[in-house]
């Protein structure tokens, strides 16, 4: 080997959470792994909000998990507050959020991917990528070294020509204090990659020690035991507040008087930023009519004072960011420690991906995070995994690996960059997804942990802990069925107590626990005491989901019912070499569109913007008749 070259089965680019989940799951899967970023102190760094999870986020976060992911382990070692969201809605909008101690985080991941065989960390820029017929060899560094590869995965970040922006004065980097790649996009286009501009920001950091804690509400975490990770919960620890404050007509006063100065009026960022995570600016052009916005004032860690300040995100001048905290209650005499800022850089418009985020143009070469369009850790994470799982297989010579939108929420993410593409940064909702309330956080391994085992992921140990609550959650949802509630006072006193009707007749516990006033605690109250102790030895994780499913088996059984109706379109295959152009009765979009996304299913191209249903039928009866058609493998259901 000539010096200053190496040999690797897959090369990561970048060490923020989408490379490091792409390391990690290359490197488990067996392939010799490289993963080349910037500077080693920052890997799995929190730029912005060190927290992870959310609504729709923590979906994510449970997905990847559940798959054999490091991001809900790594939360589960580092939150400083934990707490479960919508715990008084329905089960499809529940999830978890941690506040993390960013250091902790970082520090954690970089144990973690230091102790991991077959994975090599390198510190330095990527220059340049080496494209031989279409496909990756191997990338080349600013400082001379050549790593070859079988496949390369892009997790760049906001790094790709990066700009920090502060009020008028702009400077490269991809965040404040770490230089930019300057070089590789320049290669990218020449490999006949396109590019486009997007721009994140972040807020002002204060002080804690001089913020007024008793002029804002208290944010406490959840006192029982909760984890991201399926496979350990983490022992009880003291949680550290949260505050919860809001602008007023003085905040916006100074917002207004100062819009002049907004990087956004000035035109010193061009590129389009995230619609559903503001600046405060924004809020001001956007929402001229509220009266108040909500600022969660959130700690960073607990070897640190500085407080994040979530809802003041802006790249107004200094002086005018301390004016803003000043105004707002709570924050009167807030000192700023760092203040907050926009950031431009290139990304991937994401249409020129496959389902497998494998690049259309350059064979071997896959992409993950925000150099996809997208915002936030969960999804950098999720996309993370599914680059280094499909860059393993790639240099394994192993087909890819995908994920259905009835599947996973990773599924619908990926489905919508691919297929939809992005005019702003993308964020996970659980609006996105039409098959929310099978996605949910409490089942994310009875749906993926079979895959992950497949994928050598997740341990035969991890898949029989999987299958033991499956056994558990059939055997007591049987028990509910047999058991019977008897029509009698005692009985009938405690469901007028809960506010339900009293029974006339004998009826099983099952359909008493559909009643949406009755928990799994009252009907352990309510069957005879020969029944009780059987019952009662249900584990939460169970009693979770026996309630689910009892109160929501008529719209579960109903998405089971659309998704067996439409798995035959979602699956039917279209050839990737298909002339859409030579096809009848498909309109100019359809062609236009199609032939430049190229689906991979019929299913694919129903979603397509432009593509109309009139337009998918012309295409299926072309598939039947000309017998192209194929089976896309995709994982089946593992709840159905």
């Amino acid at each position: 080997m000539p010096r200053g070259e190496w040999t690797y089965d897959v090369v990561v680019v970048g060490g923020g959470h989408a490379g490091c989940e792409a390391a990690l799951a290359a490197a488990r899967m067996g392939c010799r792994t490289a993963m080349v970023t910037l500077h080693l102190d920052n890997i799995a760094l929190m730029p912005c909000n060190p927290a992870i999870g959310g609504v729709g986020k923590g979906q994510l976060t449970r997905e990847i998990d559940a798959l054999g992911g490091e991001q809900g382990r790594n939360a589960d070692r580092a939150f400083i507050q934990l707490k479960m969201l919508n715990t008084s809605k329905g089960p499809a909008v529940r999830a978890l959020r941690a506040q993390a101690d960013k250091r902790l985080y970082e520090d954690w991941m970089k144990v973690v991917l230091s102790r991991t065989p077959n994975l090599d960390l390198l510190q330095g820029e990527v220059a340049s990528l080496d494209v031989s017929r279409e496909t990756i060899r191997s990338v080349r560094l600013a400082d001379g070294r050549c790593v070859r590869c079988r496949a390369a995965v892009l997790a760049t970040g906001t790094f790709l020509r990066g700009k920090v922006v502060v009020g008028d004065r702009s400077y490269p980097a991809g965040r404040v204090g770490e230089l930019p790649a300057r070089r590789l996009s320049a290669s990218l286009l020449a490999a006949g990659i396109e590019l486009d501009r997007f721009q994140s920001a972040t807020p002002p950091r204060v002080d804690g020690a001089t913020i007024d804690a008793d002029r804002m509400v208290v944010q406490q975490g959840d006192s029982q035991p909760l984890s991201f990770s399926h496979w350990r919960v983490p022992a009880l620890r003291r949680q550290v507040p949260c505050y919860l404050t809001h602008t007023t007509p003085v905040t916006h006063e100074v917002v207004s008087a100062h819009l002049h100065l907004s990087p956004l009026k000035s035109g010193s960022v061009s590129g389009k930023g995230p619609r559903y995570c503001p600046s405060i600016d924004r809020k001001l052009i956007n929402f001229p009519e509220k009266e108040r916005h909500p600022v969660f004032v959130e700690p960073e860690g607990v070897t640190t004072r500085e407080m994040y300040l979530q809802g003041l995100t802006t790249s107004l001048p200094v002086f005018v960011q301390e004016k803003i905290i000043h105004a707002t209650p709570g924050l009167e005499k807030a000192r700023l420690i760092r203040p907050g800022y926009a950031v431009e850089y290139d990304y991937l418009p994401p249409q020129q991906l496959t389902l497998g985020l494998e690049s259309k143009t350059v064979k071997g070469l896959f992409s993950a995070g925000q150099v996809n369009g997208t915002s936030g850790y969960e999804e950098a994470a999720a996309q993370g995994l599914v680059a280094g799982i499909n860059a393993a297989l790639y240099a394994q010579d192993e087909p890819p690996f995908f994920l259905r939108r009835d599947q996973a929420y990773i599924g619908v993410l990926i489905d919508d960059l691919v297929t939809k593409g992005v005019d702003e940064p993308y964020r996970m909702f659980t609006s996105r997804a039409e098959y929310r309330l099978l996605l949910r956080h409490d089942n994310a391994a009875e749906r993926l942990s079979h895959l992950g085992h497949k994928l050598g992921l997740i341990s035969a140990e991890q898949l029989v802990i999987v299958e033991k609550k499956q056994q558990g959650l059939a055997e007591f949802t049987d028990l509910l069925d047999t058991v019977q509630v008897r029509a009698c006072e005692d009985s009938n006193r405690v469901l007028e107590e809960l506010g339900t009707m009293p029974l006339e007749e004998s009826q099983s516990a099952a359909k008493l626990l559909r009643r949406p006033q009755v928990t799994y605690e009252d009907v352990i109250r309510l069957v005879g005491s020969s029944d009780r102790e059987r019952i009662s030895q249900a584990p939460p994780e169970v009693v979770e989901q026996l309630e689910i499913q009892a109160r929501y088996e008529g719209y579960i059984r109903r998405q089971m019912s659309e998704i067996r109706h439409q798995r035959a379109t979602e699956t039917l295959g279209i050839p990737a070499d298909f002339d859409y152009w030579s096809l009848q009765g498909l309109t100019y979009e359809a062609k236009d569109k199609m032939s430049r996304i190229r689906p991979a299913t019929l299913g694919q191209a129903s979603r397509v913007p432009g593509v109309s249903p009139a337009d998918v039928s012309v295409l299926l009866i072309h598939l039947h008749r000309s017998q192209l058609q194929r089976s896309v493998e995709m994982p089946e259901m593992s709840f159905e």
